[in-house]
């Protein structure tokens, strides 16, 4: 399994907006590509002391699937203009990492 991970922030005025347009644009988006060996995708955000940080974790069964969700550079970050717009910094390139151990609790 892979988690594909990237970062960006905002400032406190543009956070919401963000939000909203990943929420509602980029990872629907995203899902309606169906693409084979994609598992996942979370958005979590961090409050700073003068910005707001988001991070995607999006997870793919292997490699290869995040191949064929961004192409032989895969790496290059995936960064609509619209969420562009209203980020302040951004990762150009995300990084992934093999997950060794994962484990689900039960309920």
């Amino acid at each position: 399994m892979i988690c594909r991970v990237w970062r960006g922030w905002t400032t406190k005025d543009n956070a919401a907006a963000y939000e909203r347009i990943v929420r509602g644009e980029v990872i629907p988006g995203i899902e309606a590509r169906r693409i084979p060996g994609f598992m996942s995708i979370d958005l979590i955000r961090r409050e700073r002391e003068h910005d707001v940080e988001f991070v995607t974790l999006m997870w793919f069964d292997a490699l290869d699937s995040v191949k064929g969700f961004m192409g032989e550079d895969y790496q290059r970050a995936h960064v609509p203009p619209g969420a562009r717009a209203v980020l302040s910094d951004f990762d150009a390139r995300s990084a992934h990492y093999e997950v060794v151990d994962r484990r689900q609790q039960p309920p």
